[in-house]
């Protein structure tokens, strides 16, 4: 099928960032020409009336399965944050309300032109998640969670021997990888060094390894946490990681906070994957990670807004814009530009998942992966004279999308959603919130 994109400026992020005024013609799952004018005889023409058409944008480090529990763990740290709620939770999940769950958070990403995310699901029940990414057709690596430690303060619900966890990682690989025509990758996802065995975490570097597979992981995200790997390591989050065998360019790794130097050095050299969660680590206090140091000493680094709980919001402008912000009163106004932010929300996360052939940018031969965004709102008036990067960074909201694609489906316009049953979701995903909250004794 070919789609026809007319009358749009187009942010390209190509090698020399350019910026056009005119057309991007889809054809099947590829961007197939970009231009003026363009007059091939599409099966579709949309008139963009001059909007802003965009990549689509790339979250590295999501939950969709805590998107249920939005609200109902705020104003706590970060293992109190995990223990009193958020791990009970996720144990009281059954199939129905792990899809209602990702549904959920799938529709505010497309409503947010999302286009792919980097998931991490909980103990169980993830093939219902990875249903709902294949049926709604967001892009996704995405792999059940792995917590086999019996001393890491693992509820009953959530703990699994360390063979089980492995085994169900590796049947869900076989299972789901590469389906949805490439859509649905499969990773390996060991929650934190505190809820993983030296066994499990040793394992799951062998396995990578041998066979190519992405990791998923949190570290070095607060003080309390490091403190606990210390006593139990005997070494800190990334110096523990490094020596088991993690470490490189096929970890992607959440948060990364505290950090001392010897870490810094680590996660540079080896090129480590960094996903930088600015919104979830202010509303947790966890503090604010060393962005502008370590991309200056050439680390990869990508946003994610991380989990509804920790968040309340998937908004990747917000997210654009608090990397930007929280790093100003500490280093100066200057740092932290637009355009670097839009790039860690794009060309970034692509290379973060190794796709930066496919995605990340807008240009003939990668993936039709993309959003449109309006800037005709009062917030982003006046729009002539002013960069670009800086209205979609600092004024545009999620709720300026009104149409997004990926892979050449155009999975919402207009602010309907059109993968989504949005009211049948509702009244589904308000009775497994209460389904699993007495289950839990939380209600």
């Amino acid at each position: 099928m070919l789609i026809l994109l007319k009358n749009a400026r187009i942010v390209t992020m190509n090698p020399t960032r350019e910026i056009l005024n005119g057309d991007l013609l889809v054809d099947g799952d590829r961007i197939a020409a970009i231009g003026q004018n363009l007059t091939e005889q599409a099966d579709r023409v949309l008139d963009i009336h001059g909007d802003v058409l965009i990549p689509g944008l790339i979250q590295t480090h999501i939950h969709l399965c805590q998107t249920l529990f939005r609200g109902q763990a705020d104003d706590l740290e970060l293992l109190d944050w995990l223990q009193q709620k958020i791990w009970p939770l996720e144990g009281g999940h059954d199939p129905e309300s792990i899809r209602d769950s990702a549904l959920l958070g799938i529709g505010e990403l497309f409503l947010g032109g999302t286009t792919t995310i980097v998931d991490m699901e909980t103990v169980h029940h993830t093939e219902y998640a990875l249903q709902a990414i294949l049926d709604t057709g967001i892009r996704a690596l995405s792999g059940k969670v792995m917590m086999d430690d019996p001393n890491g303060g693992i509820p009953a619900s959530l703990q699994e021997t360390t063979q089980d966890s492995l085994q169900e990682s590796m049947d869900l690989f076989e299972k789901y990888h590469g389906q949805g025509q490439g859509r649905l990758e499969i990773a390996l996802t060991p929650r934190f060094v505190i809820s993983c065995t030296d066994d499990l975490l040793k394992e799951v570097a062998r396995l990578a390894g041998a066979k190519k597979i992405f990791v998923h992981t949190h570290a070095s995200e607060n003080r309390s946490e490091i403190q606990v790997v210390e006593r139990t390591r005997g070494m800190r989050n990334i110096v523990y990681l490094d020596k088991v065998g993690l470490t490189g360019p096929r970890l992607l790794l959440a948060h990364c906070i505290w950090l001392e130097e010897i870490e810094k050095e680590i996660l540079v050299q080896s090129q480590t994957r960094i996903v930088h969660c600015p919104s979830s680590n202010l509303k947790l206090a966890s503090g604010i990670a060393p962005i502008p140091e370590l991309l200056a000493r050439g680390a990869e680094v990508s946003l994610g807004a991380d989990g509804a709980p920790c968040n309340n919001n998937l908004d990747a402008f917000r997210e654009m814009r608090h990397a930007a912000l929280i790093q100003k009163p500490l280093h100066g106004p200057t740092v932290m530009p637009a355009q670097q932010v839009f790039e860690m929300a794009t060309l970034a996360g692509a290379r973060a998942l190794g796709r930066e052939q496919d995605l990340g940018s807008l240009e003939v031969g990668k993936k039709a992966d993309l959003a449109v965004v309006s800037l005709e709102g009062l917030h982003t008036w006046p729009k002539e004279n002013i960069d670009l990067y800086t209205q979609l960074v600092y004024q545009a909201q999620s709720s300026d999308v009104r149409l997004t694609m990926v892979d050449g489906r155009i999975v919402m316009q207009d602010r309907e959603l059109l993968t989504i049953d949005v009211p049948r979701l509702k009244t589904s995903s308000t009775q497994s919130l209460k389904r699993v909250m007495n289950r839990v004794g939380l209600a």
